[in-house]
C-alpha cells in the first residue's frame, strides 16, 4: 500500500495537532491527493462557506505515488473553497515539499479554524507542533525559508509558505515551496493567510510505508520512465526548452491571447520565447536561462532557472535579485508578456521573481494588468490613479504593478482583487477575461476551440490544466484533432478532464500525460496500491472526482450560466492567423458536453449518473 494511512488534523483556533486514520473506503473510491482531499473537504465544509472565514478549511494532500520512485512523484495539492472564484479550488505544486510530507508519514493535513495570531506548523515525522510566527509575518517566502531552517537548525527542512500577498488578501495569492514552486491558482494562499498560518515546515525520514509489490512496481515505473524518455515532448522539448517551447508554436497557430485578448498573435513573442531565454544577451553575453531543474523524482526536468541582467532597470540597486532563481514558464511568460503587449524578457523575469518571492499567481496577476492597461488606454483609469503611465507594452508599468501588488501599496490592492472585481468596479465588466472569476491561461479559444469548452466547464474556473486539449489539437497527442473545429470536442474535453483528475490524484505531474495515457499509469498504481486500479476503474474514478467537484459548485450556487466565456471571445472574431474570422463556438459544444457527461440541460448530474458513479 502506498498510502501512509494517516492524516494530521490541525485546529488553528484551539492550537492542537491530532493524528487520525485515513478513510480507506474513500481512498479506494477517490485514490488520493485531489480526489481524496476533495472528498474530505466536501464532507466537512458547507458549500455556502465564506472562503476567508474560519469555517473554511484548507487541505494539503499527497497522492499514493507521491514520494515513491514513480517519475514525477513529488506532487501535492492544496484544496479549499477559493476566494477568487467562490468555487472548489485545488492547486497543484511540485518541488520537494510533497514528497517530504509523505515521507514524514502523512497523507494529508487538514487545517481548520483561525489562529489568534500568526503561527507556523513544524512537522518532524510523527511530531507536529504550532509555533509563534509573529517575527515572520510581513516577510517574503524567500526570507521565510532560510529563517525557519536556522530556527530549527535543519538545512533539510522543506517549507511551504505565503508571502505578503497571502497576508494582504490578494485574491489570487499562492502557496510557495522550494522558493519557486507554487500551488499557484485560485487564491489558496489568501485562505492560508486568513488563517494566520505563515508556513508549514516539514522534515520526513520515514519513507513511504510500503509498496504492495515492489518488484512489479519497479518494473512498471522503469517501463513508464522509458516511455517518457522516448517521447519528443517529455524526452526532448520540455527538458531543453521547458513549457516555453510553446510560445512560438501557439503564436504561429493564431491562439496567443494578446493585449487582453484583443488580438490572437503577438508580434513580440519571439523576444520572450524559450529560444530568447537561451540566447546570449548583448549587454553581458550571458543567457537569461542558467539551467533546467527537476522536481522530486522527475525524469523530465522542465523547470527553469534564470538569472537577470544586472544592468537592467529592474535590478539596479537590488542585489537580492542578482542570484539565479525560478525562470519563466509559458503561462507566466504569456500573462506577464503577451497579455500586456510587453516583450522585455528581463522585465518579465523580474516580475515573475516578484510573484514567487511574495506568493501570487502570475497568470491572474498578468491578466489583470492586461485589463488595467485596456482601461487606461480607454481613459477610464488615469496616471494619477495608477501611479504610472500604463499603455499596452509598458514594461515599467508591469514591474511597477508587480511591486505594488506584492507590497499592498498604491493601486496594488485593486489589482489584487483580480480582473472580474476590478473591471466591474470601474464599470466595464466585459473586459474581464475570466470564467467563474478566474483569469484565462495562454490559449485563445478562437484559435483552439476545445480549450474554450475546457475553460467554460472547468470546476475551478478558467484553467488549462483541467483538460489540456492543446495536446490533441496542436501537438497531436494522443491523436490529432483540428483546433478550428467544434465537432467531437465535447467528448475530447470530457476524456481529458477525467484522465487529468486521475493523474492529479495519483500524485504525479500532468506533464507526463504528453507521453503517458492511463494505460501507463494503471500498472504503477496496481503494483503500488491495494485495490482495483485497472484502466476501467481509473476511468470511473476520474469521472467520479469531476462530478463530485461539480456537485459542490452547484450547491455553492453555480449554474449552467457560469459555464460561459467572456463576450469578447463569443462576438469579436480573431483578426489574424489561421482562426481569422472565427469566434469561440461554445454554443454548439456545451449542450453536447452536458449530454456526454450525463447531465441535464441545466448542467446538473442526473440521478442516473450519480448512481452510476456512487455519488
Amino acid at each position: 500500500m502506498a498510502w501512509q494511512r494517516k492524516i494530521l488534523r490541525v485546529d488553528l483556533t484551539a492550537g492542537t495537532c491530532t493524528s487520525e486514520a485515513l478513510n480507506m473506503d474513500w481512498a479506494m473510491a477517490y485514490l488520493g491527493q485531489r480526489g481524496l482531499a476533495t472528498k474530505y473537504f466536501v464532507e466537512e465544509v458547507a458549500p455556502s462557506v465564506e472562503p476567508l472565514s474560519p469555517a473554511n478549511k484548507l487541505i494539503f494532500a499527497t497522492g499514493p505515488l507521491t514520494g515513491t520512485m514513480a517519475s514525477t512523484g513529488g506532487r501535492y495539492s492544496v484544496i479549499t473553497k477559493g476566494p477568487l472564484t467562490g468555487a472548489i479550488a485545488c492547486s497543484n505544486s511540485g518541488g520537494y515539499w510533497g514528497a517530504e510530507l509523505k515521507m514524514a508519514g502523512w497523507d494529508m493535513i487538514i487545517l481548520e479554524g483561525r489562529a489568534a495570531s500568526p503561527v507556523y506548523l513544524h512537522i518532524e515525522n510523527d511530531t507536529a507542533t504550532l509555533h509563534d510566527a509573529s517575527a515572520l509575518w510581513g516577510k517574503t517566502t524567500w526570507d521565510v525559508e532560510p529563517a525557519l531552517r536556522k530556527i530549527h537548525q535543519d538545512s533539510q527542512l522543506k517549507i511551504s509558505s505565503i508571502g505578503r500577498a497571502g497576508e494582504n488578501g490578494v485574491l489570487y495569492a499562492a502557496v510557495i515551496n522550494d522558493l519557486h514552486r507554487a500551488a499557484g491558482r485560485s487564491g489558496v494562499g489568501a485562505v492560508m493567510g486568513s488563517k494566520n498560518l505563515k508556513a508549514i515546515a516539514v522534515r520526513g525520514t520515514k519513507g513511504v510505508a510500503g509498496i504492495k509489490d515492489p518488484k512489479a512496481f519497479m518494473k512498471a515505473t522503469q517501463a513508464a520512465k522509458a516511455v517518457l524518455a522516448g517521447n519528443g515532448v517529455t524526452g526532448e522539448g520540455l527538458p531543453k526548452f521547458g513549457t516555453q517551447v510553446l510560445m512560438n508554436v501557439i503564436n504561429e497557430v493564431g491562439a496567443m491571447p494578446t493585449r487582453n485578448f484583443r488580438d490572437v498573435q503577438f508580434e513580440g513573442a519571439k523576444d520572450i520565447s524559450a529560444e530568447a531565454m537561451h540566447a546570449p544577451r548583448e549587454t553581458d553575453g550571458k543567457a537569461n536561462l542558467v539551467t533546467n531543474q527537476a522536481c522530486f523524482g522527475c525524469t523530465i526536468a522542465c523547470g527553469r532557472i534564470s538569472k537577470l541582467d544586472q544592468t537592467h532597470y529592474t535590478v539596479v540597486n537590488k542585489p537580492e535579485y542578482w542570484a539565479a532563481s525560478g525562470g519563466l514558464e509559458y503561462e507566466a511568460a504569456w500573462a506577464l508578456g503577451s497579455a500586456n503587449g510587453v516583450n522585455d524578457l528581463e522585465a518579465l523575469t523580474y516580475a515573475n521573481f516578484v510573484c514567487n518571492e511574495d506568493g501570487f499567481d502570475p497568470i491572474s496577476f498578468g491578466a489583470t494588468v492586461g485589463a488595467v492597461m485596456e482601461l487606461y488606454q480607454m481613459g477610464v483609469l488615469t496616471k494619477e490613479q495608477l501611479g504610472i503611465e500604463a499603455p499596452f507594452g509598458s514594461a515599467k508599468a508591469l514591474t511597477y504593478f508587480a511591486e505594488c501588488t506584492a507590497k499592498g501599496e498604491g493601486f496594488g490592492p485593486e489589482i489584487g482583487l483580480g480582473s472580474k472585481r476590478l473591471t466591474a468596479k470601474y464599470g466595464h465588466p466585459d473586459l474581464s477575461m475570466t470564467v467563474k472569476g478566474q483569469e484565462f491561461p495562454a490559449y485563445d479559444p478562437r484559435g483552439i476551440q476545445g480549450m474554450g469548452l475546457a475553460y467554460a466547464t472547468s470546476n475551478r474556473g478558467a484553467c488549462h490544466l483541467r483538460g489540456y486539449t492543446v495536446a490533441s489539437e496542436i501537438l497531436g497527442i494522443p491523436v490529432k484533432t483540428d483546433p478550428l473545429e467544434t465537432d467531437g470536442k465535447a467528448g475530447l474535453v470530457k476524456a481529458f478532464q477525467d484522465a487529468t483528475a486521475v493523474f492529479d490524484s495519483a500524485g504525479i505531474c500532468v506533464f507526463t500525460s504528453f507521453a503517458w495515457t492511463l494505460v501507463d499509469v494503471a500498472p504503477q498504481l496496481e503494483a503500488a496500491c491495494e485495490g482495483d486500479w485497472s484502466l476501467d476503474n481509473l476511468n470511473v474514478v476520474g469521472e467520479r472526482i469531476w462530478n463530485m467537484e461539480r456537485q459542490f459548485n452547484n450547491a455553492a450556487g453555480f449554474t449552467n450560466k457560469d459555464d460561459n466565456l467572456p463576450k469578447r471571445l463569443l462576438t469579436e472574431a480573431a483578426k489574424t492567423g489561421p482562426a481569422k474570422g472565427l469566434v469561440a463556438g461554445l454554443d454548439k459544444m456545451l449542450p453536447e458536453y452536458y449530454a456526454e457527461r450525463g447531465w441535464d440541460t441545466e448542467g446538473r448530474p442526473t440521478a442516473t449518473t450519480l448512481e452510476r458513479l456512487s455519488l
